[in-house]
């Protein structure tokens, strides 16, 4: 990615394993005229948090998007970055927080500050400081207390956030009951940087999490997603699912996930669902990039492999012989999933999507192992919708027999079932499948006003067109009149 003019960062982003001095003194001459204004109105400044920990561990492109903390309070800040930075926005004031834009550098800077819930609260209250040390001293968890301030690139490491950071474990820079007390988000970002950086939780900030887990009732329900999306998204978020189901957190989050957990039955037959639903997650996030067309991250594809079993223990009947069925779980599945992602506040689209997908992952077992029809292809198609590609890789993903032989034949008939989709979309559309004759020409041919048989005759057109294929408009006019005549007194 090509430089802003004025950024002062060549190639900050692209080296694949900076060094962290280097990338400091990369970041310091990029910000030294904004530091000098700091300086000469009587100010400190320090780069903070996420980005010296990754700075740290020798991550690339964290030189962009950079968290510095200072004494001036929000105003001040705001009136020292205006005719520096390109472009400058309130990203929180009452939070203490200013954002602004320097080329291709982001920047958050934020007032000294400790912030606090009360019993009852669902906001942080937030009070600001006058030193770093007490800044540090209310982050959340060592390995982000580390500061470099600036110009001097002194490191200020006061909790041994090198120390943890060198041992991948996460401990609090207070005792964690307080700083769960302080802000009771941080349990959940702790089972995040799980998924993200594949840490370990010390023991007594796990024991914390365990005691505090209901505290979690207090914080809102965005800031819940925020945080389960972060974690979903992370390389390892089976580990950060895991963290919230052994402390309870997840009775706050998404309850249905520990409910999973079924008890095997009498005759040791039924397979443990919470463990399924987790690989059959893994195996979706491989196919994410090893499976055409591959994409970034999916958060709607994470939800719908993690949640795709979610009706199960609602429906699970004990058979007579012994066996164990889950009848119409992907149906009562899909409206659980709409009610869950509803409370957490997801996005219309993402609820939509991923409660169709739930709805539809057993559609490909309910066509058989047989050579599928034009029309079985055409109807898992239309019912698909544009989900298609994500319900190839979710069914693909929920494979997860041990026996070689019935995992391979499934998936050479979901190859077979992907290339009669390809062959079938080369003869006619079937990306948005519709009858020969809209609406207008219904009416028109059987002279009738708008009303429930003009939608009758649609959808029995439809049903030919899926059944048959593409019919042209004379034959379909035919097939229309004989419905009718059929249909007349």
């Amino acid at each position: 990615m090509a430089d802003a003019p004025g950024s002062g960062l060549s190639g900050a982003a692209t080296s694949p394993a900076p060094s962290p001095a280097a990338t400091l003194l990369v970041i310091a001459d990029a910000l030294s005229p904004l530091t000098a204004r700091f300086a000469e109105a009587g100010h400190e400044l320090a780069l903070v948090g996420g980005p010296v920990r990754d700075i740290m561990l020798g991550r690339a492109g964290v030189a962009h998007d950079l968290d510095l903390t200072t004494d001036a309070r929000p105003e001040r800040i705001e009136e020292l970055v205006r005719g520096w930075a390109d472009h400058v926005w309130d990203v929180g004031m009452r939070f203490g927080t200013v954002g602004a834009r320097k080329g291709d550098l982001h920047l958050e800077i934020t007032t000294y500050r400790s912030e606090s819930y009360d019993a009852d609260s669902r906001k942080p209250e937030v009070t600001f400081g006058d030193t770093l040390a007490g800044d540090l001293a209310r982050r959340d968890f060592t390995v982000n207390a580390m500061a470099v301030r600036l110009p001097s690139l002194e490191f200020v490491d006061l909790h041994d956030g090198m120390r943890d950071l060198t041992e991948g474990v996460l401990r609090t820079p207070i005792a964690p009951q307080e700083s769960f007390g302080d802000d009771p988000l941080r349990m959940m970002r702790a089972a995040r940087f799980v998924s993200q950086l594949g840490f370990a939780i010390a023991p007594e900030v796990m024991a914390a999490m365990r005691d505090m887990a209901a505290r979690l009732e207090i914080v809102s329900a965005e800031r819940i997603r925020d945080e389960l999306t972060k974690l979903l998204l992370g390389a390892r978020p089976r580990l950060g699912l895991a963290v919230l189901v052994e402390t309870g957190l997840a009775a706050y989050v998404l309850p249905e996930l520990p409910g999973l957990q079924l008890e095997i039955d009498e005759h040791h037959r039924h397979k443990d669902v919470y463990e399924h639903s987790l690989i059959v997650m893994e195996q979706a996030i491989d196919l994410e990039t090893s499976h055409e067309p591959t994409s970034e991250p999916d958060i709607v594809l994470r939800l719908a492999a993690l949640l795709h079993d979610i009706g199960k223990p609602k429906t699970r009947r004990f058979e007579s012989d012994g066996g164990v069925s889950f009848h119409h779980h992907e149906v009562v599945g899909a409206r659980m999933v709409r009610k869950r992602l509803t409370a957490l506040r997801y996005p219309n689209d993402v609820i939509d999507e991923v409660s169709k997908l739930t709805e539809l992952h057993l559609r490909f077992h309910g066509y058989g192992t047989g050579e599928w029809t034009d029309s079985a292809v055409r109807r898992y198609v239309r019912d698909a919708g544009d989900q298609l590609v994500r319900l190839h890789k979710l069914t693909r993903a929920d494979s997860t027999t041990r026996n070689r032989k019935r995992a391979a034949a499934l998936q050479a008939a979901y190859d077979g079932l992907e290339q009669r989709i390809a062959i079938l979309a080369e003869q006619e559309e079937l990306a948005a499948i519709r009858p020969d004759l809209d609406g207008n020409k219904i009416m028109e041919i059987l002279g009738i006003p708008p009303g429930r048989e003009v939608g009758a005759a649609y959808d029995y057109l439809l049903e030919l067109r899926l059944d048959r294929g593409p019919l042209g408009e004379e034959e379909a006019e035919r097939e229309l009149r004989d419905w009718w005549e059929a249909r007349q007194p």
